[in-house]
C-alpha cells in the first residue's frame, strides 16, 4: 500500500499545493476553483485541458469549481459565445449547480474598489493616449516615464473618475491608471491601465457602462468576491501575479493563491481565438463548429467523444513548461474509447456493385452481424443479403499486384457475415473502366468457413445494392500541412499552411439499412474504414456522416517503437 508521501509523488505540481493547502488548513478546509473564459469566442482543445484541471481538483478534493464569464470587453463579446460555452462544459460532462457568475455582475463593486485606491492616492485618471501610454512605459532595459498626469490630487482624480463614468469624454481620451512605479523591472507593475473608456453596449449590462475594467484589475477582485482559493492560469499570466497581489493587497481584501500551468499546445493546429475567429470570417471553414476546428464545438461534431477528451487531458498532465503535444495522442484516446463503445456497421464510400450470378434473384436473406466485438452485451442485428451488392472500388484490382489479396479475376474471397464469392467476369463502361462484377457464391460457406477447409486470405465488407441507403460522407484531415502552422516564409502568415485537402466529399456512398434511425451525433465504426459520425446536417431521407478517425492508431505505433528501441 502506498504511503501519503507516496501517493503525493502522483499529484501533479497543482493538486500537491491543494493536498497540501488542505493538510494546513490554509483555507479552512476549502477548495474552491473557477473556469473563467471570456466570451470572444468558442472554446477549443486548449480550454479543454483547463476545464478539467479547474473542476477535475474541485471534484477530487471535495470542493467546488465556477463557472464565470470575464465579460469585460463589450466589443467582442456575445450571447452565442456564452450560450456555447455553457453547452461545452456541460458536454465534456462538468457541472457548476448554482455557481454560474459573470465579471459583470461585479461592475459597481469594481468601481467602488477603484475609488478606495483613487483615495488612497494608489490611482488616478490619465489624459495619454493609447500610444503615448507605450511609449512612456519605457521597455525591459529602460525605465518609463511617468505621466505628466500622475500627480493629480486625489479630490481631481475622483472628480474625473465619476464624469469617466457618466460619458463626458470619448473613446480613448482617458484611463485609470494604478501608481505603482515606472522603473520596476516588471512592465506589467508600470502605472497599468485600470479602466478605458468605451462607449459600447455590453450584451449584459447594455448602456449602464461606458468605462470597462481591465483584465488584470477584474480578473483578482472576481477571485476575491467569489473567494476562490486556488485561482490556476496559464502560465501566460505569470508575470501578472504581481499586479494580482498587488491590487489585493493594497485593497486590503481576501486573497487567493494565483497558480500558473503550461497551457496546451498541439501539432497540426492554431490555438488562438483571434486566428481562428479569423478562420470563421474569412470562410476558410464552414462556422466555429466545423470538424476541422480544434473547438470543442467542432470536436464534437466531427464525432469526438468528452470521455475521449477527458482522458487525453489527463495523459497530458500538467506542467509548468510549454511543449507541443503530437495530435496522435488525442486521435489514441479518440479510438480507444470509440473502439470499446461504437457499434459496427458496413458502409461502402465508392462503390462498385457486384451481381452473384448463382443466387436465387428476389430473394433476400437477413444474417446475423455483430454489433461490436468489444462488448458483448451490445448483441447482434440482421444485415440484408441479395443477388445485387456494393464493395468498395478499391477492394478489387482486374491485375492485382503480388501482395494484394482482395478481389480479383478468378480469386475467392469471403464477404463478411455471409459466403465465399468467387469473381467471373469483369464488366467495363464505355471509358474501359470496371462498372460492374460478376461472381459466383458457394452456399455452403454462410456465416464462416469452408466445409471443406479451404482458406481465403481476405475478408471484403458490402451491402446490399436494394436496401443499402444512400449518404454523403465527408472526409476530414489535419487542417494544416505542417506540424507547426506558423512556420512559414517571410512575409506569410499560418493560412498559407492550410491544408487543400483537409476535406473531401463522397456524395454516392451506400450504407446498410440499420442506419437509417440513426441519430445526429452518433458514433459508429464502418467496418475496415474508421470511425464516423452522423452530422447534424442530415435529414429524413439525406444521411450524412464525418469521418472521425481512420482505424489506423499513429501514436499506437509511436510506443510500440519507442518499446523495440528500449
Amino acid at each position: 500500500m502506498l504511503s501519503k508521501k507516496d501517493e503525493n509523488t502522483r499529484l501533479d505540481f497543482i493538486r500537491q499545493i491543494v493536498a497540501e493547502d488542505l493538510k494546513t488548513n490554509k483555507w479552512n478546509g476549502r477548495v474552491v476553483t473557477r473556469f473563467p473564459p471570456e466570451p470572444n469566442g468558442y472554446l477549443h482543445i486548449g480550454h479543454a485541458k483547463s476545464i478539467c484541471l479547474n473542476f477535475g481538483i474541485a471534484a477530487e478534493f471535495g470542493g467546488r469549481c465556477h463557472l464565470r464569464f470575464d465579460d469585460t470587453n463589450p466589443e467582442k463579446e456575445e450571447q452565442e459565445y456564452v450560450d456555447s460555452i455553457i453547452e461545452d462544459v456541460h458536454w465534456l460532462g462538468w457541472d457548476w449547480g448554482e455557481h454560474l457568475y459573470y465579471g459583470s455582475d461585479y461592475f459597481e463593486q469594481m468601481f467602488e474598489y477603484a475609488v478606495r485606491l483613487v483615495e488612497k492616492g494608489k490611482a488616478y485618471v490619465c489624459d495619454l493616449t493609447a500610444e503615448q501610454t507605450r511609449q512612456y512605459r519605457g521597455t525591459l532595459t529602460e525605465p518609463g516615464t511617468e505621466s505628466p498626469f500622475r500627480n493629480r490630487s486625489i479630490e481631481e482624480n475622483l472628480e474625473l473618475l465619476e464624469r469617466m463614468r457618466a460619458g463626458e469624454f470619448p473613446d480613448g481620451s482617458r484611463t485609470l491608471r494604478a501608481k505603482i512605479d515606472m522603473a520596476h523591472p516588471n512592465l506589467n507593475m508600470r502605472d497599468p491601465v485600470m479602466y478605458r473608456i468605451v462607449h459600447a453596449a455590453h450584451h449584459r449590462t447594455g448602456e449602464k457602462w461606458c468605462i470597462y475594467p481591465m483584465y488584470d484589475w477584474a480578473h483578482g477582485l472576481e477571485d476575491c468576491v467569489e473567494r476562490i482559493t486556488h485561482s490556476v492560469c496559464t502560465l501566460e499570466f505569470e508575470n501578472h501575479r504581481p499586479l494580482y497581489d498587488w491590487f489585493l493587497d493594497e485593497l486590503g481584501v481576501y486573497h487567493p493563491q494565483q497558480i500558473e500551468f503550461a497551457r496546451l499546445n498541439l501539432t497540426y493546429t492554431v490555438m488562438s481565438k483571434r486566428r481562428l475567429l479569423q478562420l470563421v470570417q474569412e470562410g476558410l471553414v464552414g462556422d466555429w463548429d466545423d470538424p476541422r476546428m480544434p473547438t470543442i464545438s467542432g470536436f464534437r461534431r466531427r464525432g469526438y467523444s468528452p470521455e475521449a477528451i477527458r482522458e487525453f487531458c489527463k495523459r497530458i498532465g500538467v506542467n509548468k513548461f510549454n511543449s507541443t503535444v503530437d495530435i496522435a495522442l488525442l486521435e489514441h484516446c479518440l479510438r480507444e474509447n470509440l473502439n470499446k463503445t461504437s457499434p459496427r456497421v458496413m458502409a461502402v464510400l465508392r462503390p462498385l456493385k457486384v451481381v452473384i450470378d448463382n443466387y436465387p434473384e428476389g430473394q433476400v436473406e437477413e444474417l446475423d452481424a455483430v454489433n461490436n466485438p468489444e462488448d458483448p452485451a451490445a448483441g447482434t442485428r440482421k444485415v440484408p443479403f441479395s443477388r445485387e451488392l456494393y464493395i468498395e472500388r478499391e477492394d478489387f484490382m482486374e491485375e492485382p499486384p503480388k501482395k494484394f489479396f482482395r478481389l480479383a479475376p478468378g480469386r475467392e474471397v469471403r464477404l463478411r457475415y455471409a459466403y465465399f464469392v468467387t469473381c467471373t467476369d469483369v464488366v467495363k463502361d464505355a471509358k474501359g473502366e470496371v462498372a460492374e462484377l460478376h461472381c459466383t457464391y458457394d452456399p455452403a460457406t454462410r456465416g464462416g468457413d469452408a466445409p471443406d477447409g479451404r482458406k481465403v486470405k481476405s475478408t471484403l465488407h458490402w451491402v446490399c445494392a436494394e436496401r443499402s441507403l444512400e449518404a454523403e460522407v465527408r472526409l476530414y484531415d489535419h487542417l494544416f500541412t505542417k506540424e507547426n502552422p506558423d512556420d512559414v516564409a517571410e512575409g506569410m502568415d499560418f493560412k498559407s499552411n492550410l491544408n487543400p485537402n483537409s476535406l473531401e466529399v463522397l456524395t454516392s456512398c451506400k450504407v446498410e439499412p440499420s442506419l437509417a434511425e440513426a441519430k445526429p451525433l452518433s458514433r459508429h465504426q464502418f467496418e475496415r474504414l474508421g470511425y464516423f459520425c452522423v452530422d447534424p446536417d442530415s435529414s429524413e431521407g439525406r444521411l450524412v456522416f464525418n469521418r472521425t478517425a481512420t482505424l489506423r492508431d499513429t501514436w499506437a505505433k509511436i510506443q510500440k517503437a519507442q518499446e523495440r528501441r528500449k
